[in-house]
Protein backbone atom coordinates (compact mmCIF):
# COMPACT_ATOMS: atom_id res chain seq x y z
CA UNK A 1 0.00 0.00 0.00
CA UNK A 2 1.29 3.52 -0.75
CA UNK A 3 2.02 5.79 2.23
CA UNK A 4 -0.48 8.46 3.29
CA UNK A 5 -0.37 11.86 1.61
CA UNK A 6 1.46 14.39 3.83
CA UNK A 7 0.32 18.02 4.29
CA UNK A 8 0.58 20.23 1.23
CA UNK A 9 3.19 22.41 2.94
CA UNK A 10 5.74 19.65 2.44
CA UNK A 11 5.66 20.12 -1.34
CA UNK A 12 8.68 18.04 -2.36
CA UNK A 13 7.69 15.02 -0.30
CA UNK A 14 4.08 15.35 -1.41
CA UNK A 15 5.15 15.41 -5.06
CA UNK A 16 7.08 12.16 -4.70
CA UNK A 17 4.35 10.34 -2.79
CA UNK A 18 1.58 11.47 -5.13
CA UNK A 19 3.67 10.23 -8.04
CA UNK A 20 4.14 6.91 -6.26
CA UNK A 21 0.38 6.62 -5.72
CA UNK A 22 -0.26 7.36 -9.40
CA UNK A 23 2.33 4.74 -10.30
CA UNK A 24 0.58 2.10 -8.17
CA UNK A 25 -2.74 2.89 -9.86
CA UNK A 26 -1.34 2.85 -13.39
CA UNK A 27 0.71 -0.32 -12.91
CA UNK A 28 -2.37 -1.96 -11.47
CA UNK A 29 -4.34 -0.99 -14.55
CA UNK A 30 -1.72 -2.33 -16.93
CA UNK A 31 -1.41 -5.55 -14.92
CA UNK A 32 -5.18 -6.00 -15.04
CA UNK A 33 -5.16 -5.43 -18.78
CA UNK A 34 -2.90 -8.44 -19.27
CA UNK A 35 -4.52 -10.61 -16.62
CA UNK A 36 -8.11 -10.12 -17.78
CA UNK A 37 -9.53 -12.56 -20.30
CA UNK A 38 -10.45 -11.46 -23.80
CA UNK A 39 -8.81 -10.64 -27.08
CA UNK A 40 -8.69 -12.27 -30.45
CA UNK A 41 -9.35 -10.97 -33.91
CA UNK A 42 -7.94 -7.47 -33.84
CA UNK A 43 -4.23 -6.87 -33.74
CA UNK A 44 -2.40 -8.95 -36.29
CA UNK A 45 -0.14 -10.48 -33.66
CA UNK A 46 0.93 -13.24 -36.08
CA UNK A 47 3.52 -10.90 -37.59
CA UNK A 48 5.25 -10.50 -34.21
CA UNK A 49 6.05 -7.32 -32.29
CA UNK A 50 7.76 -4.49 -34.19
CA UNK A 51 8.11 -1.83 -31.50
CA UNK A 52 9.13 -1.46 -27.88
CA UNK A 53 8.55 1.13 -25.15
CA UNK A 54 11.51 3.03 -23.69
CA UNK A 55 11.99 5.24 -20.61
CA UNK A 56 13.70 8.45 -21.84
CA UNK A 57 15.34 10.95 -19.48
CA UNK A 58 12.83 13.60 -20.55
CA UNK A 59 9.35 13.63 -22.08
CA UNK A 60 7.17 16.03 -24.10
CA UNK A 61 10.02 17.99 -25.66
CA UNK A 62 11.89 18.19 -22.37
CA UNK A 63 8.92 19.40 -20.30
CA UNK A 64 9.14 16.45 -17.88
CA UNK A 65 12.32 15.05 -16.31
CA UNK A 66 12.73 11.45 -15.14
CA UNK A 67 12.86 11.22 -11.34
CA UNK A 68 12.54 7.44 -10.93
CA UNK A 69 12.67 4.46 -13.28
CA UNK A 70 9.91 2.09 -12.14
CA UNK A 71 10.53 -0.59 -14.77
CA UNK A 72 11.50 -3.20 -12.18
CA UNK A 73 8.30 -2.58 -10.23
CA UNK A 74 6.25 -2.77 -13.42
CA UNK A 75 8.06 -5.87 -14.62
CA UNK A 76 7.36 -7.81 -11.43
CA UNK A 77 3.69 -6.71 -11.33
CA UNK A 78 2.60 -7.28 -14.92
CA UNK A 79 2.13 -10.86 -16.21
CA UNK A 80 4.27 -11.84 -19.19
CA UNK A 81 1.39 -13.61 -20.91
CA UNK A 82 -2.38 -13.27 -20.94
CA UNK A 83 -5.35 -14.11 -23.10
CA UNK A 84 -4.80 -11.03 -25.29
CA UNK A 85 -1.12 -10.17 -24.74
CA UNK A 86 1.91 -12.45 -25.15
CA UNK A 87 5.63 -12.23 -24.43
CA UNK A 88 5.14 -9.00 -22.54
CA UNK A 89 7.88 -6.71 -21.19
CA UNK A 90 6.74 -3.86 -18.93
CA UNK A 91 8.66 -0.62 -18.31
CA UNK A 92 7.86 2.71 -16.72
CA UNK A 93 9.03 5.96 -15.23
CA UNK A 94 7.94 8.70 -12.86
CA UNK A 95 8.54 12.21 -14.19
CA UNK A 96 8.27 15.73 -12.80
CA UNK A 97 7.57 19.17 -14.17
CA UNK A 98 7.23 21.85 -11.50
CA UNK A 99 4.32 20.80 -9.29
CA UNK A 100 3.19 18.16 -11.80
CA UNK A 101 3.98 14.47 -11.46
CA UNK A 102 3.53 12.25 -14.51
CA UNK A 103 3.74 8.45 -14.56
CA UNK A 104 4.32 6.53 -17.79
CA UNK A 105 3.92 2.75 -17.81
CA UNK A 106 4.16 0.79 -21.03
CA UNK A 107 4.27 -2.79 -22.21
CA UNK A 108 5.45 -4.34 -25.42
CA UNK A 109 5.20 -7.76 -26.98
CA UNK A 110 2.39 -9.22 -29.08
CA UNK A 111 -1.09 -7.75 -28.62
CA UNK A 112 -3.95 -9.55 -30.34
CA UNK A 113 -6.56 -6.83 -29.94
CA UNK A 114 -5.32 -3.33 -29.00
CA UNK A 115 -8.80 -2.03 -28.23
CA UNK A 116 -9.28 -4.80 -25.67
CA UNK A 117 -5.99 -3.84 -24.02
CA UNK A 118 -7.05 -0.20 -23.73
CA UNK A 119 -10.45 -1.12 -22.31
CA UNK A 120 -8.96 -3.49 -19.76
CA UNK A 121 -6.25 -1.01 -18.69
CA UNK A 122 -8.88 1.64 -17.98
CA UNK A 123 -11.08 -0.87 -16.19
CA UNK A 124 -8.15 -1.94 -14.05
CA UNK A 125 -7.39 1.64 -13.02
CA UNK A 126 -10.90 2.33 -11.75
CA UNK A 127 -11.64 -1.16 -10.35
CA UNK A 128 -10.81 0.03 -6.85
CA UNK A 129 -13.03 1.22 -4.02
CA UNK A 130 -10.88 4.34 -3.61
CA UNK A 131 -10.99 5.43 -7.25
CA UNK A 132 -13.98 7.17 -8.83
CA UNK A 133 -14.56 8.10 -12.46
CA UNK A 134 -14.78 11.90 -12.57
CA UNK A 135 -14.71 12.48 -16.35
CA UNK A 136 -15.59 9.37 -18.41
CA UNK A 137 -12.99 8.32 -20.94
CA UNK A 138 -13.35 9.18 -24.61
CA UNK A 139 -11.13 9.36 -27.67
CA UNK A 140 -9.01 12.43 -28.43
CA UNK A 141 -6.87 13.08 -31.49
CA UNK A 142 -3.67 14.87 -30.45
CA UNK A 143 -2.43 17.84 -32.42
CA UNK A 144 -0.23 16.73 -35.30
CA UNK A 145 -2.79 14.25 -36.58
CA UNK A 146 -1.43 11.05 -35.02
CA UNK A 147 -3.79 8.26 -34.01
CA UNK A 148 -6.44 8.74 -31.32
CA UNK A 149 -5.85 8.28 -27.60
CA UNK A 150 -8.40 7.33 -24.94
CA UNK A 151 -8.32 9.86 -22.09
CA UNK A 152 -10.32 10.62 -18.94
CA UNK A 153 -10.07 11.84 -15.35
CA UNK A 154 -10.25 9.76 -12.15
CA UNK A 155 -10.28 10.91 -8.54
CA UNK A 156 -8.35 8.84 -6.00
CA UNK A 157 -9.05 8.95 -2.25
CA UNK A 158 -5.92 8.65 -0.08
CA UNK A 159 -5.84 9.40 3.66
CA UNK A 160 -8.78 11.78 3.36
CA UNK A 161 -7.24 13.62 0.40
CA UNK A 162 -8.78 13.65 -3.07
CA UNK A 163 -6.22 13.35 -5.85
CA UNK A 164 -7.32 14.36 -9.34
CA UNK A 165 -5.57 12.23 -11.97
CA UNK A 166 -5.84 12.76 -15.74
CA UNK A 167 -4.85 9.80 -17.91
CA UNK A 168 -4.44 8.75 -21.53
CA UNK A 169 -4.07 5.19 -22.84
CA UNK A 170 -3.22 3.83 -26.27
CA UNK A 171 -2.27 0.50 -27.81
CA UNK A 172 -1.30 -1.12 -31.09
CA UNK A 173 -0.25 -4.62 -32.11
CA UNK A 174 3.14 -4.27 -30.35
CA UNK A 175 2.78 -1.72 -27.55
CA UNK A 176 0.42 -0.27 -24.97
CA UNK A 177 1.12 2.79 -22.83
CA UNK A 178 -0.71 4.53 -20.01
CA UNK A 179 0.27 8.04 -18.85
CA UNK A 180 -1.30 9.71 -15.80
CA UNK A 181 -0.68 13.15 -14.38
CA UNK A 182 -1.36 14.79 -11.02
CA UNK A 183 -0.62 18.32 -9.82
CA UNK A 184 0.33 18.86 -6.18
CA UNK A 185 -0.46 22.56 -6.51
CA UNK A 186 -4.13 21.58 -6.36
CA UNK A 187 -4.64 17.90 -5.65
CA UNK A 188 -8.40 18.24 -5.28
CA UNK A 189 -9.04 20.50 -8.26
CA UNK A 190 -12.38 20.21 -10.01
CA UNK A 191 -11.89 17.26 -12.38
CA UNK A 192 -14.10 18.97 -14.94
CA UNK A 193 -11.55 21.78 -15.19
CA UNK A 194 -8.86 19.46 -16.59
CA UNK A 195 -8.16 20.27 -20.25
CA UNK A 196 -8.08 16.73 -21.64
CA UNK A 197 -7.37 17.88 -25.18
CA UNK A 198 -4.26 19.63 -23.93
CA UNK A 199 -3.21 16.52 -22.02
CA UNK A 200 -3.90 14.40 -25.10
CA UNK A 201 -1.60 16.69 -27.08
CA UNK A 202 1.11 16.09 -24.46
CA UNK A 203 0.46 12.33 -24.52
CA UNK A 204 0.75 12.38 -28.31
CA UNK A 205 4.28 13.78 -27.99
CA UNK A 206 5.10 11.18 -25.35
CA UNK A 207 3.87 8.39 -27.62
CA UNK A 208 6.33 9.44 -30.32
CA UNK A 209 9.19 9.71 -27.81
CA UNK A 210 8.78 6.39 -25.99
CA UNK A 211 7.91 4.14 -28.95
CA UNK A 212 10.95 2.83 -30.81
CA UNK A 213 11.51 0.08 -33.40
CA UNK A 214 12.72 -3.13 -31.77
CA UNK A 215 15.97 -3.15 -33.74
CA UNK A 216 17.20 0.28 -32.52
CA UNK A 217 19.52 0.95 -29.64
CA UNK A 218 18.03 1.86 -26.28
CA UNK A 219 17.02 5.50 -25.81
Amino acid sequence: MPPPVPPKSNAGKTWGIVGAIAGVVVIGGIASAVALSGGGGGGGGTTGPKYRVTVPQTLADGSYTLSKDISQQAGTSVPHDGANEHGITAVGGQYGSGTKSLVMVGLYGTIDNPRTTVEHAIRGMKDDARTDVAVPEKEFTPSGGSGPLTCGVDVRQEAGQKITMAFCVWADASTSVNVAQTDTADLSKDPRSVDLQEFADTAGKIRQEVTKPLDTASA
